[in-house]
């Protein structure tokens, strides 16, 4: 009882992961990269290939998806007057009417309010810089004179997919079309909800043949999910919002499963917190539409998933944190060392953990 109720901290979440095992690359078939299977009741670790997670799960069981879509958040422009390459980021977009943006720009020394950015070979898009939010973060208004319709698809056709920056290389073509779950619907992620990145159309298609049930919920991945940690005391890390979206229907098939007893799997770190920031004192899930900045830590006490899949994640997040939370630190650092071991990919384009 005592790993329960101890006060974790940011060094306990320290593990040595060896450059090389950051995956690169998506594996060659979605569905075939490593699948490690905690067993939380016995301790045990199973290694499969991802397609074998269908022999989990039985007719009514419910799987939590996150429907968002990653858009091609990178842009870069030039300055006015001196031309220098400027990198924006778009984090999310404030005001639809406005074409207002909260942006991280990079060199971030150069920009100051005021400041006009031209995009394109043309300055097909232009962006007057009107605020100062942080030391790298800006908002910006982009000028435009068509429809917004219009301004969206010169966004998306001079956009960049958001590759994480430790790829250290441009985006291919398969890159934009596998940075992005094969479920993904609703546009506004700047990153992909990556355990959903190992179903491919043919594993969805048996997973639905043998009668398991999906719940699609929204969370737009922004900063939240990936800024860093900086403070020894947990409790005092303060997450960035994010956009989520519960419906009714989904809020049903969840219910559903719980009444009947049923394996909740929730796909993701995104979509845990996503239905953890929703639910009922009588541990019912109810639609929502807004913002969560829920940080799950050990411990915490999960009131929906009772199964989760997730992907190998970076030494002091707080996606490993939130792993820990769920499958007991010990046992998560048991298994990350034994990843390590075994060869395992990690983050983005890395390998799968299912949590029973």
């Amino acid at each position: 009882m005592k790993s329960q109720i101890m006060k974790y901290k940011l060094s306990h979440f320290v593990f040595n992961l060896p450059k090389e095992r950051k995956a690169t690359t998506p594996a060659k078939n979605r569905d075939e990269s490593k699948l490690m299977v905690l067993h939380r009741e016995s301790g045990e670790i199973k290694h499969k290939k991802f397609k074998d997670i269908i022999n989990y799960f039985d007719e009514g069981d419910v799987i939590i998806l996150n429907n968002t879509k990653v858009f091609p958040a990178r842009l870069f422009g030039n300055k006015e007057k001196t031309g220098a390459r400027i990198e924006v980021f778009l984090l999310r977009e404030l005001n639809k009417e406005s074409r207002l943006f909260d942006v991280l720009v990079d060199p971030a020394r150069k920009i100051r309010i005021g400041n006009k950015l031209y995009f394109g070979e043309e300055d097909e898009l232009i962006a007057e810089v009107i605020d100062n939010t942080t030391s790298r973060g800006r908002t910006l208004r982009f000028l435009f004179d068509g429809s917004y319709d219009e301004f969206k698809e010169t966004l998306t056709r001079l956009g960049q997919t958001p590759l994480p920056k430790y790829l250290n290389r441009e985006p291919t073509e398969e890159d934009d079309e596998r940075y992005q779950t094969i479920y993904a619907k609703h546009s506004g992620a700047i990153a992909a909800p990556t355990a959903g990145l190992h179903f491919s159309r043919e594993l969805m298609k048996r997973l639905e043949i043998k009668g398991i049930n999906f719940a699609e919920v929204t969370l737009h991945v922004g900063l939240g999910t990936f800024r860093e940690v900086e403070v020894e005391d947990l409790s005092k890390h303060k997450m960035d919002s994010e956009e989520i979206n519960i419906t009714q229907a989904a809020a049903n098939v969840i219910n559903t499963g719980l009444d009947n007893n049923k394996r909740i799997c929730a796909v993701g770190t995104t979509s845990v917190r996503t239905v953890e920031s929703s639910v009922t004192t009588q541990n019912r899930m109810v639609p929502f539409d807004g913002w969560t900045n829920k940080f799950i830590f050990p411990p915490y006490d999960f009131r929906i998933p009772t199964c989760m899949l997730t992907n190998f994640h970076l030494p002091k997040s707080t996606l490993m944190m939130q792993i820990s939370a769920f499958a007991g630190h010990d046992f998560t650092m048991k298994a990350y060392k034994e990843a390590v071991k075994k060869k395992y990919k990690f983050y983005t384009y890395g390998d799968a953990m299912l949590i029973l």
